[in-house]
Order: C-alpha cells, then sequence, then structure tokens
C-alpha cells in the first residue's frame, strides 16, 4: 500500500519542503539538531550514494540519493531560521553558478572539448576563489574531505602551477626513498617521527594514484572490499574446519588466502 502524500503539496519538492517544516514543528528530535550535529548525518548519506552507485544496486540508490537529498533540505530549513537563505536560494545560486562556468553551454556557440572545458572550469574557479579573498591555491581545500582525497586535491592544485613531478619516475623514487625513511624510524622507535614518515609514503603513494588517474578512495575503498570478502573465506574455512581460528597458524591461514584469491 503506497502513502497518499498528497495532501503535503502540488509538486514532489513542495511535499518535501512541507514535510521538513512539520517535522521542524512537530519532532522534537528534529527540533533540536543544529548544523553541527546534522553534518555527520550528510556526510554519511554521501558515502551511502557512492557505495549504492559501487555495487550498481539501483534500488538502493534511488532511496539513498532521496536520504542525502533530505541532507539538503534539513541544513537549508536550519538555514533559513538562522542564516537567512532557504533551499531556493540554494537552487538559485548554484544554477547561476553553473551557467558561469559553462559559457560555452549558455553564451556562445562554439563546441569545446572536455579538456578545454576542464582548462576553462579551472580558470572560472579560480577567478571564484581569487572574489572570495582566498590568497592560497590550497585555501578553499576543505578540511573535512577524507584525508587521502584531501591530498590528491592538494597535489592536484599544486600541479596546476607547475609543482608536480614531470613522469613517474619521480614518484616512484619518491615513495622508494619514503618507505625507506619509514624503516629508519621504525628502528629509532620514535613514535611521532614514525607518523611523520608513514603520512609521507602515504602521500607520495597518493600523488602516484593521481599521476595515474586513479581516484585512491575508489582504490582503498576495493582493497579493503577484496581484503574482506577473502578474510571471510578463512573465518568460514575455520567455522567448517576442526580449528577455531583463533588455533590456526599464519601458514595455515595463508593457504586458506591464497586459495580465496582463486575463487
Amino acid at each position: 500500500m503506497t502513502t497518499d502524500i498528497s495532501f503535503l503539496g502540488a509538486t514532489p519538492i513542495d511535499r518535501l519542503k512541507t514535510l521538513m517544516d512539520r517535522l521542524r514543528e512537530g519532532c522534537p528530535w528534529d527540533a533540536e539538531q543544529t548544523f553541527e550535529t546534522i553534518a555527520p548525518y550528510t556526510i554519511e548519506e554521501a558515502y551511502e550514494v557512492s557505495e549504492a552507485i559501487d555495487r550498481k544496486d539501483m534500488t538502493s540508490l534511488r532511496e539513498e540519493l532521496g536520504d542525502l537529498l533530505f541532507q539538503v533540505i534539513f541544513q537549508t530549513k536550519i538555514s533559513s531560521e538562522v542564516a537567512g537563505f532557504n533551499f531556493d536560494d540554494v537552487c538559485d545560486d548554484l544554477t547561476r553558478k553553473m551557467v558561469d562556468r559553462h559559457p560555452h553551454v549558455f553564451e556562445f556557440t562554439d563546441k569545446r572539448t572536455s579538456k578545454e572545458q576542464t582548462v576553462s572550469w579551472e580558470e572560472t574557479k579560480a577567478a571564484e576563489r581569487k572574489a572570495k579573498g582566498h590568497e592560497s591555491l590550497l585555501d578553499d581545500v576543505p578540511l573535512a574531505l577524507p584525508e587521502l582525497m584531501r591530498a590528491a586535491k592538494l597535489q592536484k592544485r599544486a600541479a596546476r602551477v607547475g609543482f608536480d613531478w614531470p613522469n613517474l619516475d619521480g614518484v616512484m623514487d619518491k615513495i622508494v626513498e619514503e618507505a625507506q625513511e619509514v624503516a629508519d624510524a621504525a628502528e629509532t622507535k620514535d613514535q611521532d617521527a614514525i607518523e611523520d614518515e608513514i603520512g609521507d609514503l602515504l602521500f607520495a603513494v597518493t600523488n602516484l594514484a593521481r599521476k595515474l588517474d586513479v581516484d585512491p578512495e575508489l582504490a582503498l575503498r576495493r582493497t579493503n572490499s577484496k581484503f574482506t570478502r577473502r578474510f571471510k573465506f578463512i573465518e568460514d574455512a575455520a567455522k567448517a574446519g576442526p580449528k577455531d581460528i583463533k588455533e590456526m597458524g599464519l601458514e595455515e591461514m595463508e593457504s586458506l588466502w591464497q586459495a580465496a584469491k582463486r575463487v
């Protein structure tokens, strides 16, 4: 049975806005939320959209996109109460920004290649950053991004002005150098130095991913998924056998790991 929601408004977006108004007024939990308390849910929903896309699960994607949109509606409802702008203002600002960033679509008729449009896009964004008072290319790279993603963005920004390895050889050499520095730091038992050098190594590997046009977050997600699948294979084998997994030796688990790779 499908719930009748027509009483909330004439169009889908009107119904969603009215729903948010009613929740904010009538639900104690919704009423006490702030920008800060809702932000973690917004981030979580964005990841769930990405996960549904990875699984190619269109049913889940439809639902998760709705959950993400709800976060936008929620944040803009709060902003209408305390910051003087609402959902419609956000939509108008976004539309103007996209029009400004796509002059080849809305102002003149010549056809740009994807590469030419990327250059134009970055030039427009640079002008926008300057207008906002950002002095450094790196000023508006969000601190809240996952650190691998943030590292890649920082590197990409620096590369625009030529601060970049000219080829993969330099990047690979840097990874080898940083790996050795991790080993050297490990010998000192200096935990602060170890953390610092591991960070440098991760940064160098992220740079390699960027140079090879690989998203490091997605690459690591694939590896995490692969690890999870193979380790569960070991766990299932242990459950079916005479030994508990805690009683297995490393060689036994490694043998099962290799078997999992063949499945």
